[in-house]
């Protein structure tokens, strides 16, 4: 449970929906043996493996005097605070008190733990509330679960609130302008009409006049977990495995930041595996990091309240839907948190 029965709909909204999963960082930030503090959807936690490689997540906060356990040893299966020793397993229980033996903290359970995963190089956490705080169902992003995908992650910080870094994705038209000087994103008309395609885990916003050769597309999926798919066109130069795609996410720092994840694949098998790994890593990565990098600075020089001095028009029907839905969805869970209280 982590979220206020105090929380408004606007807090909700500007630091993350509830009530389902999120990419908080990296798999390889927390090494077996190690701890981790880390900030999501406002909130510190503490990520720690055991020695035996399990991952754990706690909140960052000794339930003695309020210290941070980040702070603490790791001692193979719990942390130790570092203020006055207290003793804390993997599932937020007090094991011990070293400075009173048999005090009534020993046994109970009394810092919030999350429920997480590993999938394709990143840790899931699910963030519920007081009346969800069992996981809701995850179906992983289809790229990240099948043998025959090769999915490689880049991941990045960006001072940004996190639904413009999904907003940015549900925008396909700024390849064109954006990106045009890109290897993959310069061909293709830069005038297009789009529509919007429901399906039963989201929408697709796509051209209508325009498919194969840009950011023609993207769909916008709800599996547990929200994320993106997209697919880029790649010329036979660029090595096997077809079409490029995106898988993206967006987990929410704090109000003003945000952990980007993309997911670079392609359909690849046994020896063509090692040669796309090998040209992406030689050749392209450092490509794509320069288009991220334009996605970076141009939503970070956008002002705190760029959504709210806008003129759309039809290009930006994706992000309407986008906003209309996730704010419906911060003023239930508001809604439910309040009635809770």
């Amino acid at each position: 449970m982590t979220l206020s029965t105090t929380a408004t709909a606007d807090h909700i909204y500007a630091t993350g929906l509830r009530n389902q999963w999120h990419a908080v960082v990296p798999s390889h930030f927390v090494a077996p043996g190690a701890m981790r503090r880390v900030t999501a959807l406002g909130e510190q936690w503490l990520l720690f493996r055991r020695s035996d490689g399990v991952l754990s997540m706690l909140a960052d906060r000794c339930p003695h005097r309020g210290a941070p356990l980040s702070l603490g040893r790791h001692l193979g299966d719990r942390v130790a605070c570092w203020y006055h020793g207290v003793e804390v397993e993997s599932d937020g229980t007090v094991s011990s008190v070293p400075g009173l033996p048999g005090c009534n903290l020993e046994g109970k359970r009394l810092v919030a733990s999350l429920p997480v995963r590993e999938a394709a190089g990143a840790i899931l956490a699910y963030f519920g509330d007081e009346q969800h705080p069992e996981p809701v169902e995850l179906t992983l992003p289809e790229p990240l679960d099948d043998p025959d995908v090769e999915p490689i992650l880049c991941y990045a910080e960006w001072d940004v609130p996190w639904r413009y870094a999904m907003e940015n994705l549900l925008d396909p038209m700024h390849g064109a302008f954006l990106h045009h000087e890109s290897h993959t994103m310069y061909d293709g008309d830069t005038t297009a009409k789009f529509r919007i395609r429901e399906t039963g885990r989201g929408y697709f916003f796509e051209k209508t006049d325009q498919r194969g050769v840009n950011f023609d597309w993207v769909e916008l999926c709800r599996t547990g977990i929200d994320w993106v798919d997209l697919s880029i066109p790649y010329p036979p130069s660029a090595g096997p495995g077809g079409a490029f795609g995106i898988v993206g996410m967006a987990c929410p720092v704090d109000a003003e930041r945000t952990g980007v994840f993309f997911w670079r694949y392609r359909r690849v098998q046994d020896w063509q595996r090692d040669t796309w790994r090998f040209l992406y890593k030689t050749l392209i990565e450092e490509r794509h990091w320069e288009v991220l990098e334009q996605d970076r600075v141009m939503l970070e020089a956008m002002p705190a309240d760029a959504d709210q001095r806008e003129n759309l028009y039809q290009h930006d029907l994706g992000v309407v839907r986008l906003r209309r839905l996730y704010r419906a969805q911060a003023e239930r869970q508001a809604a439910a948190a309040a009635s809770a209280g």
